[in-house]
């Protein structure tokens, strides 16, 4: 195994550098969770983590260059390959953490930057602070006011809308009443016209009855005049 000159093997360079990794990506993980907290409003900054990040990478840099030429030297072909893809995604990964470290650094001091322009504007407008906060006091009652008009006007527009449906509900049931009104008054009236019907019957027949009592009777006397 080849080996650096005063340092160890290729294999404990790649170690060296892949502890670096992992604590550099560590690094990287609690420094976005103290910027997730100072966003929040709470938490400080760490300068000196960020500073050690980037030591780190440094290191794994400089071990990755130390594992390129060491590689090289390996007799057997099928080792340099897998040495070569070894310190390749060593390299990479180192990048990308760089690349983090970076994007995080440039928000820090971009919310560094914000944040001293901040104080300046309020250290600036601090005699005025008072007579600002009254006006956007004076907004937000004037809007809150607006909301509370623009409520009780769906209210009522709801309302009106509930007394109208009822009113059409009712006019619908009254209608319904109206129609089986009509329908049991049609009823009543042909039921009139069928009582007139049977009573007119009824008195045709009791004529018949008396016409036939009367004609038995004549009938009657004659047979008896005749017989004797």
């Amino acid at each position: 195994m080849a080996a650096i000159e005063g340092g160890g093997t290729l294999s404990e360079v790649y170690q060296s550098a892949r502890k670096l990794l992992l604590r550099a990506r560590d690094g990287i993980e609690r420094l976005e969770r103290l910027e997730s907290s100072v966003s929040a409003g709470g938490g400080l900054d760490s300068p000196e983590l960020s500073f050690a990040v980037k030591k780190d990478i440094s290191q794994i840099h400089s071990l990755c260059s130390d594992m390129d030429r060491l590689w090289r030297s390996i007799a057997a072909k099928s080792q340099r390959d897998l040495w070569k893809r070894k310190v390749e995604q060593m390299v990479e990964e180192a990048d990308s953490l760089k690349e983090s470290l970076d994007k995080y650094s440039m928000r820090n001091q971009r919310r560094m930057l914000e944040a001293k322009e901040r104080a300046e504007l309020l250290g600036r407008a601090n005699g005025e602070s008072a007579h600002v906060l009254r006006i956007f006091d004076e907004e937000a009652q004037a809007m809150q006011s607006v909301r509370n008009s623009s409520r009780m006007l769906q209210e009522s527009f709801a309302t009106g809308t509930a007394i109208l449906s009822k009113y059409s509900e009712q006019r619908e049931r009254l209608k319904r009443a109206q129609r089986k009104a009509l329908d049991v008054l049609n009823t009543v009236g042909l039921s009139n016209s069928v009582l007139r019907l049977i009573e007119r019957r009824n008195r045709v027949d009791r004529w018949i009855k008396y016409v036939g009592m009367v004609l038995t009777v004549i009938i009657l006397y004659f047979f008896w005049k005749w017989t004797r």
